[in-house]
C-alpha cells in the first residue's frame, strides 16, 4: 500500500504505533491506519463518507500528535471508524481528508477504544535515505 508499513509496539499499559514510508504525508497516512487497526481491520472499513481535517503544530513529532489526536476525536464524535486517508502537508500546516464509515459492531468487530494520542516515545524523522519514520505511543 504505497510502499509505507506500521506496526504495533508493546509499551506497558498503552500501546505504540510506528511507521515508515517514503514521504510526509505517507508516513501520516501510515499512521493513521495504524490507529485504526488497533480498532479494527481497516480493510473491512467502507470508504463511504469523507471527513475534512485540518491541523498545524510548531514541528513534525507535535503535528502527528495533532493528527492523531484529530481522528480519535473525529471518530468518537461521529461514531466513526476510517480506512483511507489523503494528507497533504505544507510546511507545518495539515489538511487531510479521512473516508470512513459510521461503526458497525457486528461487521467491523472493534476491540479497543483509543484513548489519545501522548507524547511519550514521540518522534517523526526522515533518514538519509530519505525514508520518513514516525512513531507515538496511545493512550487505550
Amino acid at each position: 500500500m504505497h510502499n509505507r508499513r506500521w506496526e504495533h509496539l508493546e509499551h506497558d499499559a498503552d500501546i505504540g504505533l510506528r511507521a515508515t514510508a517514503p514521504s510526509r504525508e505517507r508516513l501520516f497516512e501510515a499512521m493513521a491506519e495504524a490507529l485504526t487497526a488497533l480498532i479494527a481491520d481497516p480493510k473491512d472499513v467502507r470508504p463511504a463518507e469523507a471527513v475534512p481535517i485540518h491541523c498545524e503544530a510548531p514541528d513534525d513529532a507535535l503535528l502527528l500528535t495533532d493528527w492523531l489526536n484529530a481522528l480519535i476525536y473525529e471518530m468518537a464524535a461521529r461514531k466513526m471508524l476510517f480506512g483511507a486517508w489523503h494528507v497533504s502537508i505544507d510546511g507545518h500546516v495539515l489538511d487531510a481528508v479521512a473516508r470512513g464509515e459510521t461503526v458497525d459492531r457486528a461487521r467491523h468487530k472493534p476491540v479497543v477504544e483509543v484513548k489519545g494520542a501522548t507524547y511519550t516515545a514521540l518522534s517523526v524523522n526522515q533518514d538519509s535515505a530519505g525514508t520518513w519514520h514516525g512513531q507515538c505511543i496511545v493512550d487505550v
